[in-house]
């Protein structure tokens, strides 16, 4: 006697899986990628930040979080756009280090302008510990910066966010739309050195203002080193270091010098590669310009 086969069991009809965060994330890093970290990192900054002025914290702590976030962010999109690969190139231009008489205009630069402009406008202070003492404190915060925040920064602002404007419209419209997140994300340092109730509405206004006429020309010089230097970001971030430890020294109270100097500074920059017969407006660096990007694979830019 044959045993009859087992009835089968009452399959249920498959579900379609909700959209999660995950999906959603996915979505938005395939099409806006560059307005995805810049709005979840400005909305960060910007609670932490801000939150840490109005309870009187120091911004230290959520400057760091700050470089996380912003790096996490880069990476995760990264991963999601181009895969591991993508993630990889993120990160070479860092290794790009063979910058032969650039590292001179990297470090030195940026301290011998804002001393020239401090000097021309009566605000320099003659250096009670000396010259040396100067200089090497300069170079001091200078590597402190460069490994702890500014190539990490630039990993973000340059090789993520610059390298991919630039691909899709040019060195110039590519710089300044840049400058915009990057503006945007720094108003809470405002309130870094004396906090929300020691900061006037005056003294926020000046350092506003600093930023807003900085960033453009920051951005521009930076990609003009992109540019040249084939990706490396490393340069980018050392000349973000030199910018930074340059408006810190003690010679110049108040720091503004740095601004007229980084502008002096680009404007000899975009002088020799006018000489030199590179355009003032266009170009990008495929080196950091993922392939994703439509303006790579066209061959525009």
């Amino acid at each position: 006697m044959t045993t009859p086969p087992p009835v089968p069991a009452a399959v249920e009809p498959s579900r379609p899986i909700a959209p999660g965060p995950s999906r959603w994330f996915r979505r938005a890093a395939a099409s806006r990628p560059i307005l995805l970290l810049a709005g979840a990192a400005t909305a960060f900054v910007w609670i932490t930040q801000f939150g840490s002025a109005l309870a009187g914290l120091d911004l230290m702590p959520a400057k760091l979080a700050e470089l996380a976030v912003l790096l996490g962010l880069a990476v995760a999109i990264t991963a999601v756009t181009d895969r591991r690969p993508g993630v990889r190139r993120l990160f070479a231009g860092l290794l790009r280090w063979r910058l032969g008489w650039r590292y001179l205009l990297l470090v030195a630069a940026m301290p011998l302008l804002t001393v020239a402009v401090a000097l021309v406008t009566g605000t320099l202070h003659g250096p009670a510990g000396g010259w040396l003492g100067v200089g090497t404190t300069y170079l001091f915060f200078l590597l402190l910066g460069a490994v702890t925040a500014n190539l990490w920064e630039e990993t973000v602002w340059g090789g993520f966010v610059q390298g991919r404007l630039m691909a899709r419209h040019g060195l110039l419209v590519g710089s300044l739309l840049t400058a915009v997140p990057v503006f945007v994300i720094h108003l809470p340092l405002a309130f870094e050195a004396n906090g929300w109730d020691g900061t006037s509405p005056r003294d926020a206004l000046i350092t506003w203002a600093a930023l807003l006429i900085a960033a453009p020309f920051q951005r521009y010089l930076i990609g003009t080193l992109l540019i040249d230097t084939r990706g490396s970001t490393l340069a980018a971030g050392l000349m973000h270091a030199s910018i930074n430890a340059a408006g810190a020294m003690i010679i110049v109270p108040g720091g503004w010098q740095v601004v007229p100097a980084l502008i002096l500074l680009t404007l000899a920059v975009l002088g020799y590669r006018s000489l030199r017969g590179r355009s003032a407006t266009a170009g990008y660096a495929p080196e950091i310009a993922p392939p994703s990007e439509p303006a790579v694979r066209t061959g525009r830019g």
